[in-house]
């Protein structure tokens, strides 16, 4: 291995020197070796939280909603922030997996597995809180427009409601399918790994009979391909239905057209944030500094500042039509935000969501793992009090003096956001138990990224596809090059 060539132009994404082999063990190992006391009490936290918060929505649904700080004036507020608050940290899984993909952007290979994973558990979070806030949540079927004995009784397709039951189920439904699909090639890695026993016949039955044929990884990219570009637009049409929930109404502070890419821009944001949160803890935790270097983090940081500059400006565009537009209840709407009773949670939102990113400009914060932890949870509280601005200030005062009033939330409210973090988390642990957390596949297709022959420059692959048993052949230097049959294969044999 000390005879690699490394390219002066580009930076490997697996720092360290592997083999196919040793990729394999690697990530595989977390499943198949006992948990740690350090995964056990991080469980038994996570599983803590969640019991909590189940018993406290328990405790809501028996008794009513009446028992969150909700009045007659502002009758959306920690529910509904919660709502988009998830649904937005779900917007990163698909753009690393989905659009990064599409732009053919190798560094995603080592995050998207866990990026798509959290997209999905964001989303189970997400939803839960439309549900709850129906009252009646065993009645929540009703939402969904089906053949029914209540005579002509239809949903209401002007609700925003029933918009986001559309956009969330087909977010999710996509998502997941779009995940499944990527984990195919993982799945019969693991089953082959496997002795004779029920996990063994598990993963047998979810890898779908893969055999890792050159047709097999044909297929199975033509089908990659366009699960990722049907994904895509999910991206934008998500949030956008979400910012939609508001945008049409007629109150100031809401009433307007950037809506649609303001939230998307802030999604993604909010979602990159978090996938930093917990790929620098996975990294570490896994050991897997070589896997998730330094290079992912920073690329991811850059993301970042593009994103949070969009934000930015539609900060300051708000600010502008409310002024150009000269109707004084569009004026007093962003003034008492700056300036009102709630302008301790905007400049908590300013702070943290336009000037912190600034932060990243600078070469030596946005590679220095602490400090890109300590910010991405700077702005994830920056992201989540950008949605209790928007849309507690915009109800507390409305169009009239005299139905004015404040906010303040329960801890039922507290508790039951709490709790969704105990159900991400126990989630994403059982995860990392389970299934591989990076793709193993995708991984290897970019081993010999910015690695070449000593003497020779870059290297190459051979002349003809190496069949399925073939074994990765091996040059003088001890490199062994991958076998032709991965993931980016694009010149195989229908």
């Amino acid at each position: 291995m000390s005879n690699q060539h490394l390219s002066p132009l580009r930076v490997p994404l697996v720092s360290e020197p592997r083999t196919l082999g040793q990729l394999t063990e690697e990530i595989c190992a977390p499943m198949e070796r006992a948990p740690t006391w350090k995964w056990w009490a991080a469980f038994a936290i996570a599983v803590s939280v969640l019991g909590t918060g189940a018993g406290i929505v328990a405790y809501q649904v028996g008794t009513g909603i009446g028992v969150w700080g909700l009045n007659k004036t502002i009758g959306w507020a920690f529910d509904i922030t919660n709502f988009v608050f998830w649904v937005g940290i779900g917007h990163a899984g698909t753009l690393i997996s989905a659009i990064l993909f599409l732009f053919r952007q190798k560094w995603r290979t080592s995050i998207n597995r866990a990026a798509e994973a959290m997209t999905l558990f964001a989303v189970m979070c997400a939803a839960l809180f439309p549900v709850i806030h129906m009252g009646r949540p065993w009645l929540a079927f009703w939402v969904l427009p089906y053949p029914n004995t209540r005579g002509s009784l239809w949903v209401n397709f002007r609700s925003p409601l029933l918009w986001d039951v559309f956009a969330i189920s087909t977010y999710f439904t996509v998502s997941a399918v779009f995940w499944y699909v990527g984990l195919i090639p993982d799945l019969a890695t693991v089953r082959d790994r496997l002795k004779a026993s029920v996990k063994k016949a598990v993963f047998k039955v979810l890898s779908l009979g893969w055999t890792g044929s050159h047709r097999t990884w044909s297929r199975y990219e033509t089908v990659y391909l366009l699960l990722a570009g049907l994904a895509t637009p999910l991206v934008l049409s998500v949030h956008t239905i979400v910012s939609m929930d508001f945008a049409t109404s007629v109150i100031p502070g809401w009433h307007t057209t950037i809506f649609p890419p303001y939230f998307v821009a802030g999604a993604v944001f909010s979602g990159f944030a978090m996938v930093l949160t917990l790929m620098i803890i996975t990294r570490v935790v896994l050991g897997y500094e070589h896997l998730i270097t330094i290079r992912h983090l920073e690329n991811m940081t850059k993301v970042i500042i593009v994103t949070g500059g969009l934000v930015s400006l539609a900060y300051a565009t708000e600010f502008f039509i409310a002024w150009y537009s000269g109707n004084p209840y569009e004026r007093f709407a962003f003034m008492n935000r700056a300036f009102g009773p709630y302008a301790w949670a905007y400049w908590i939102m300013v702070t943290c969501n336009v000037v912190s990113p600034h932060l990243f400009w600078f070469k030596k914060i946005r590679t220095s793992p602490a400090a890109i932890f300590a910010l991405s949870l700077v702005i994830n509280v920056g992201m989540w009090f950008e949605r209790f601005v928007i849309i507690v200030t915009s109800l507390h005062r409305d169009f009239l003096p005299s139905s004015w009033s404040m906010y303040t939330p329960t801890m039922v409210e507290v508790g039951t956001f709490i709790g969704t973090f105990g159900l991400f988390f126990t989630l994403f642990l059982l995860f990392v138990r389970v299934l591989p957390i990076i793709s193993i596949g995708e991984v290897k297709s970019v081993l010999g990224f910015a690695r070449g022959e000593p003497g020779h420059g870059e290297a190459h692959p051979p002349s003809r596809p190496a069949a399925a048993h073939e074994a990765p052949t091996t040059d003088t230097s001890g490199w062994h090059t991958p076998p032709l049959a991965i993931a980016t294969r694009k010149d195989v044999p229908v």
